[in-house]
């Protein structure tokens, strides 16, 4: 015998596993993103840098092992840093922009799966990607965290982060979070679904009440109320017709494009939602859905009277927990109005499809759903995530970043994009990230449903700018009125 310590073991949690099984030949369960940094990052700062505070986190020093019942994480060793934090050459094709390279190359990145037997996640640094400006490629698998867990990933690894609390392991190799009273989420705040836009007192207090079930709420009635909207939103589940057909939905295939833009001054994105007396979502939305409609319109479909279905992440737990890491969100179905050429009228469905969403049952049904889909073997688990690709012809997800730009190894993120990855047969990701006072866009395809996804993120600033100069021809104080 080697005298070799045992490796530490933990379960992963039901919801974790079912995102870790969700990969398949089309869509490969990765959050994929870029930082640019300025001035130029050397590999070796950014790899002192990753050891001292990324490793600080388990799930980066945690391999997966599957087994019948689901999967652990497994700590058994050093991580090998050459292995995860990598030097990436650009080869750029004639005629090719160094920046257009990098796209190229991120799309290939998203569709090559991680390496199963070390920790699923990866860093490729592009040096030079620009005179005095290098790019760092991220690579995180869903089963790590969501979102927000990773944005809270992100802040602890700058200049001024702080590194996160100590864990406590569970006991006896049980998942984190698998209590029924857990899996159903503990008390939340407003603040976690605020800070996606989608709010309502319904939803806190189901959550509340369906996490702390031996707590009445206040009276008979509420409990009727909060019953029956529990069914209504799991009919309209189950009865979500399939998605409107568009070149945008059909089979997914490997090949996958990425997209970026320059991002929206914040600014101007608050002085338009407030003219209009609209939410900074909703005008963002306005705009994500004018540029599907444009980009149809240019090559010949005509969209006029259709919608498409977006699943949307909510965040389900509290801020202050998100260094845990996991994955705590649901999805709500969210609807496109694409066909609505007026920008004015396009907003006003978009704000009474979000009304229509404020209030519901439908995250925590969600998150339910991934639960118990994270105890199937992966065929029926297919079969059952495969009722959202239906319903859906993309994913989109809207991330509160920093204020202010991160500093980084002395050196200043100046811009930050990340693509979100798609189940089943959906062919496109939306992203949308405030950061650094600015909304940043992203747009991940399937290569067959849109192979040039820049045409569709180049739409975003112009469907937004209509907005803006209507937003300056209203009568002064019109934001105040009524």
């Amino acid at each position: 015998m080697s005298g070799r310590p045992a490796a530490v073991s933990e379960r992963m949690s039901r919801v974790d596993t079912a995102w870790l099984r969700m990969d398949n030949d089309a869509n490969l369960m990765m959050i994929v993103g870029v930082w640019l940094i300025e001035p130029q990052l050397g590999l070796d700062d950014l790899r002192r840098r990753v050891a001292e505070r990324l490793l600080r986190y388990d799930r980066f020093r945690q391999r997966v092992v599957e087994d019948a019942m689901g999967a652990s994480w497994v700590e058994d060793g050093e991580v090998d840093l050459s292995a995860h934090v990598v030097a990436e050459t650009l080869h750029a094709a004639p005629g090719q922009s160094r920046t257009e390279a990098l796209q190229a190359r991120v799309g290939e990145l998203a569709a090559t799966p991680l390496d199963r037997s070390r920790p699923l996640w990866e860093l490729r640094l592009v040096e030079a990607l620009e005179p005095g400006c290098s790019a760092v490629i991220i690579r995180v698998h869903h089963c790590i965290g969501d979102g927000i867990a990773l944005i809270s990933v992100m802040l602890s690894i700058t200049d001024e982060g702080r590194p996160p609390p100590e864990r406590v392991r569970p006991a006896d190799g049980q998942a984190e979070g698998d209590a029924f009273a857990d899996l159903l989420l503990k008390p939340m705040t407003d603040l976690t679904i605020k800070a996606i836009g989608l709010y309502g007192d319904g939803v806190v207090k189901s959550v509340e009440w369906m996490s702390n079930p031996v707590q009445p709420l206040a009276g008979g009635l509420d409990v009727a109320r909060a019953g029956m909207q529990v069914v209504q939103d799991a009919a309209a589940l189950a009865l979500m017709p399939d998605d409107s057909p568009t070149r945008l939905k059909g089979k997914a295939t490997p090949g996958k494009r990425v997209a970026w833009g320059q991002p929206l001054p914040l600014d101007e994105v608050k002085a338009v939602a407030q003219a209009f007396g609209a939410s900074i979502n909703d005008v963002l939305l306005t705009s994500v859905a004018g540029a599907i409609g444009s980009y149809l319109r240019a090559h010949g479909d005509d969209p006029s009277g259709q919608e498409i279905r977006a699943m949307v992440p909510v965040n389900l737990r509290p801020m202050e927990e998100a260094w845990k890491l996991g994955n705590r969100f649901g999805l709500v179905p969210l609807v496109l109005p694409i066909g609505i050429a007026n920008p004015v009228e396009r907003l006003a469905a978009v704000r009474a499809r979000m009304n229509e969403l404020k209030g519901g049952y439908q995250p925590v049904l969600a998150f339910a759903l991934l639960a118990v889909a994270g105890l199937l073997i992966k065929p029926m688990q297919d079969a059952l995530l495969n009722l959202f690709a239906r319903k859906a012809t993309a994913v989109m997800t809207n991330v509160p970043g920093p204020r202010q730009p991160l500093a980084f190894c002395g050196r200043t993120v100046r811009q930050v994009m990340f693509w979100v990855p798609q189940s089943g047969d959906i062919g496109l990701g939306v992203s949308v990230l405030s950061y650094g006072g600015g909304v940043q866009f992203g747009l991940i395809t399937d290569d067959a449903l849109c192979p040039d996804p820049q045409a569709v993120v180049d739409r975003f600033r112009p469907e937004f700018d209509q907005l803006l100069y209507l937003a300056l021809m209203l009568p002064w104080g019109h934001a105040d009125e009524g």
